[in-house]
């Protein structure tokens, strides 16, 4: 690491420390507690310690360990690792009164996907941390005004696990969509808020995005074009012995494949590239038992981690599901399966992803915020090559433990 990104790196740090003591330093800090700041405002700290020992026989896109959701390349035999890189910190401030109703609050999270301090020996013990969240709100508590780096509304219902945490379960390769933009959000309650059966809408417009970028902090297709426009429907309802919910969600945005090419390049054939998604989940919980899901069909959307994290004209599909039973008050076995099917046709090239096969099942112990579980993710990937198709499979056994507080 360079000695400014170094200076860099403990500033944050410094700053975030600064924050956390401010005007606390008298006090217990609880998990989960509102600390007082000055006036009418608060901050509550959340976060999650999760740490992952895993064998594998294969290499993983995204990554590896706690990243792992595709395969890449078959191996001759297993191997071993630890992750940490799930590590969360959160940092919710409940603003003063502005005016009326009116309140303004601010949430900032982070993690450490970053990146790794260096290659080699050394460098995976030292991941770096990402800005994950970073958004003010001005709410009345029933219609929010968001602006800042906030989740993408295709972002649904989230596979539960203990080790694939900031990575879930599926992104890219079993029907789990959605990222972090910076945009302008709007969200509205329908319903009272003592409604048997609520009802919210959300707006979002966000900052375009797409692969061509010839480096970070530099114009794609994605910002030359129009910004991503999404809209969803949340409606969620109680059950005699638990909860239900719903919601509808829909996206469209368009790339310029012209705009950011130097004056001196050629235009493309093509000045345009639509990228649209129509997504649809459910969840269930009643008793002992959990059922949560969702799928969604598309185009052009591989900024979103659909076609399998591809980038094209790729129309394609994908769906998860999830099921989960409580075995007593402490244990639970949960099983999560899902696909990812971009269209042959739009797929040529040779090693592209044609379709992808991810099934978990996972044994987990639970008592408050602590949680240890065994799991295996075993995957399928269809890759085109030049003699036709290759499937490559993979599988990963990983113990992991967390804590929220």
């Amino acid at each position: 690491m360079s000695y400014g990104v170094l200076c860099r790196s403990a500033a944050v740090l410094s700053s975030c420390l600064l924050v956390c003591s401010v005007q606390i330093s008298a006090q217990e800090v609880k998990p989960g507690q509102e600390v007082k700041l000055g006036g009418d405002a608060s901050l509550t700290i959340r976060g999650i310690l999760s740490s992952t020992v895993f064998v594998q026989d294969a290499r993983f896109g995204l990554g590896n360990g706690q990243q792992a959701e595709f395969v890449l390349q078959e191996l001759a035999g297993w191997w071993h690792g630890g992750d940490v890189r799930n590590m969360r910190l959160t940092f919710e401030f409940k603003g003063p009164q502005l005016t009326g109703t009116w309140r303004g609050n601010a949430t900032m999270e982070a993690d450490f996907f970053g990146g790794f301090n260096g290659a080699g020996a050394f460098g995976d013990e030292q991941p770096l941390a990402r800005i994950r969240l970073a958004y003010a709100d001005l709410t009345n508590g029933r219609t929010t005004f968001r602006v800042g780096q906030a989740w993408s509304l295709t972002l649904g219902n989230i596979p539960v696990s203990t080790s694939h945490l900031g990575f879930p379960l599926g992104w890219g390769s079993g029907g789990f969509i959605g990222w972090r933009f910076p945009g302008l959000f709007v969200m509205h309650a329908l319903s009272a808020s003592d409604a048997t059966t609520k009802a919210q809408v959300q707006f979002a417009v966000m900052k375009g995005s797409w692969v061509d970028e010839t480096a970070a902090d530099q114009p794609s297709a994605g910002e030359a074009g129009i910004p991503q426009l999404e809209a969803r429907l949340n409606i969620d309802g109680k059950l005699t012995s638990g909860t239900w919910g719903a919601y509808l969600v829909g996206h469209w945005d368009r790339k310029d494949l012209n705009n950011v090419r130097a004056d001196s390049a050629a235009e493309p054939p093509e000045n345009n590239l639509d990228g649209y998604a129509l997504e649809a989940g459910a969840r269930m919980q009643s008793g002992r038992l959990t059922l949560h899901g969702n799928a969604y069909t598309g185009k052009a959307m591989g900024h979103q981690f659909a076609q399998i994290v591809q980038f094209g004209d790729i129309k394609g599909w994908g769906a998860w599901a999830q099921a989960g039973v409580d075995l007593s008050k402490v244990w639970s076995i949960w099983l999560y399966a899902g696909a990812e099917n971009p269209d042959d046709d739009d797929i040529v090239a040779p090693n592209d992803r044609l379709e992808s096969f991810l099934v978990v099942p996972m044994l987990r112990y639970k008592t408050g915020p602590y949680s240890l579980g065994l799991e295996w993710l075993h995957n399928r990937t269809d890759y085109r090559i030049a003699q036709g198709i290759d499937d490559r499979t993979g599988n990963q056994i990983s113990f992991s433990a967390r804590f929220d507080f």
